[in-house]
């Protein structure tokens, strides 16, 4: 018979066993006997203290995104297991890896409205990918494996884990077993050799091909088959905000970016082209505006691994379901190499278009203020090529996606589908945790940072050498815009009195700057991104600039506006 063993000893090597490697979370009473395991085997797995429930699973996020591995947090119940629901619901839209743990009341408590109890497995349900409640020593281990496929297998997903805290102290033999698959759930679907061949003769036929890519590119982890594909079709190409850094944007296919704030002629000849190729998107709302109006013309091939995906917002004239990796691969093999000399120069000459309305007034400004879109211009000249950029949610995230130069996979990190405000300096951190020699570049603004701002103190403990810029116009800068252009500048409640975010820094014992003029900048970032340690650097800009191209709500993408 083996020994016997806690169960929060159980939870612990069952982490390690899945080789989770870090683990960012905040203790309290119901999970108190797993950190209080967690003291054993530090030398195995490392914890990392946030302030904040939502600053833990944000960086477990951070951590996942740029690793592709599984992001893991530990939470204790009630208010712990709470904190973590916009992280869990962030990571469910945008299909980010994650195990979450959280205590519980014992078992016989349960339904008494004891101390800290909360139904989170009920409240999470709609936010996970799989959540479940474990009562029994016997089956924390089981339940751990099961989460740990679950989360990163097919189109990954958030896994709550909440365990109650008898289940914690009593003892148990220690059997793990990886979970390898189970009989009611299907992560790989083969695919369809005449759905190939159908997309194969619509792309071999098309005049005007467009593809679209989003992030399942980089989840499938098939870069280079969607750069041998476009090498051989010869087929524009764009992203979707998730989607950037699959595809190296000095590629010769590339086109520019979808969406709301993307580029003029990605979004305007969407409703031009004659075959839309969608390769790991989900049509977006953001990125089709207007449904009813959108790519109407085009025959639709889809390249989809979640089923759900398929005709749920753009009917598929041929949808091809899998691993987009193979079926790609497997396009590519089936077409014919083409150029589309004709329609790429469409694309490029809007772009001169977008370049000489918007472009240069963003990165070379003549007015006295600084611009956002000059910020990042200079971050480029400076950073390495495979810098992570993490942004927050507002004017500060298109502009800094708009103009960043994305060059390698797994270079993104952002709050997608549901546009968390307070993502970025967390996520930043588990960012940079996963490898303390990358550049980790976090852009926000006022009004977002100052949502999880106590994570500078994380920071300062963990010594983690984030680079944060702060984009500072003292407004809720999107929500101002749209006050300005559809409810007659009637700014309600945008405008933000801010604290010295320099001294704020300073008394986190990082080292800051503020940047006023122009003439500062260029020697501002070279410092911030060449010193030994986190830097934040606040750069004062416009106050009323807005971001431009822009598909309001309700609009086609052929009503992208320039100004």
């Amino acid at each position: 018979m083996k020994d016997l063993i806690r169960g929060a000893d159980i939870v612990v090597r069952s982490l390690i066993a899945e080789q989770a490697e870090l683990i960012f979370g905040y203790p309290g009473g119901a999970i108190m006997p797993v950190y209080d395991a967690l003291y054993d085997y530090h030398d195995q797995i490392k914890h990392v203290l946030t302030r904040h429930e939502q600053g833990a699973i944000h960086a477990a996020q951070g951590y996942a995104r740029v690793s592709g591995k599984v992001g893991v947090c530990l939470a204790t119940s009630g208010p712990g297991a709470t904190n973590l629901i916009t992280g869990l619901a962030d990571a469910q839209i945008d299909s980010t890896p994650l195990v979450c743990i959280t205590g519980q009341v014992a078992a016989h408590l349960l339904g008494t409205d004891a101390f800290q109890e909360t139904d989170v497995v009920g409240i999470s349900m709609p936010g996970t990918k799989w959540n479940i409640q474990v009562r029994r020593v016997e089956d924390i281990a089981p339940a751990i494996a099961k989460g740990f496929y679950i989360a990163r297998s097919g189109r990954p997903g958030p896994v709550l884990i909440d365990i109650t805290k008898n289940a914690q102290v009593d003892f148990g033999e220690f059997n793990y077993t990886p979970c390898l698959g189970f009989r009611s759930y299907k992560t790989h679907h083969p695919v369809d050799l005449s759905a190939i061949q159908q997309a194969a003769e619509l792309i071999n036929q098309a005049e005007r091909p467009y593809l679209l890519f989003g992030q399942g590119v980089i989840l499938g982890k098939a870069e280079a088959e969607l750069k041998f594909f476009l090498d051989k079709s010869g087929i524009p190409a764009a992203s979707t905000l998730l989607g950037s850094g699959a595809l190296s944007e000095d590629h010769p296919n590339f086109v520019g970016k979808l969406g709301m704030h993307g580029n003029y002629a990605s979004n305007l000849l969407t409703n031009q082209c004659d075959v839309l190729i969608a390769v790991g998107m989900r049509f977006d709302d953001r990125v089709t505006g207007d449904l009813k109006r959108y790519a109407k013309q085009a025959k639709v091939i889809h390249l989809e691994l979640d089923p759900a995906e398929i005709n749920k917002n753009v009917k598929a004239t041929v949808a091809v379901q899998g691993d987009c990796r193979e079926s790609l691969a497997m396009l590519t093999d089936s077409i014919q190499a083409k150029k589309h000399g004709d329609w790429m120069a469409k694309f490029r000459e809007l772009e001169q278009l977008e370049r000489s309305s918007v472009v240069q007034y963003d990165l070379t400004p003549t007015k006295l203020g600084l611009t956002m879109g000059e910020v990042i211009h200079q971050i480029n000249q400076y950073k390495a090529d495979d810098a992570v950029l993490v942004t927050d949610v507002g004017q500060h995230q298109m502009i800094a996606w708009r103009y960043f130069n994305y060059k390698k996979p797994r270079t993104q990190v952002t709050s997608g589908g549901l546009g968390t405000m307070g993502f970025a300096l967390p996520a930043a951190l588990g960012a940079q945790l996963y490898d303390y020699s990358r550049q980790v570049i976090c852009v926000v603004g006022d009004g977002g940072i100052q949502m999880t701002i106590q994570e500078l103190g994380t920071i300062k403990q963990t010594k983690a050498p984030v680079k944060i810029v702060l984009l500072n116009n003292n407004y809720l800068g999107m929500v101002r815009q749209w006050q300005q252009m559809f409810f007659d500048k009637r700014y309600s409640f945008t405008e933000l009195d801010n604290p010295d975010f320099v001294k704020l820094s300073e008394a986190y014992g990082i080292k800051a700057q503020k940047v006023v003029d122009r003439t500062d900048l260029k020697e501002a970032i070279e410092d911030m991104l060449i010193h030994d340690g986190p830097f934040f650097l606040e750069v004062v800009v416009e106050k009323e600039d807005n971001v431009f191209p822009m598909i309001a709500t309700g609009c086609s993408v052929e009503e992208v506006r320039l100004s």
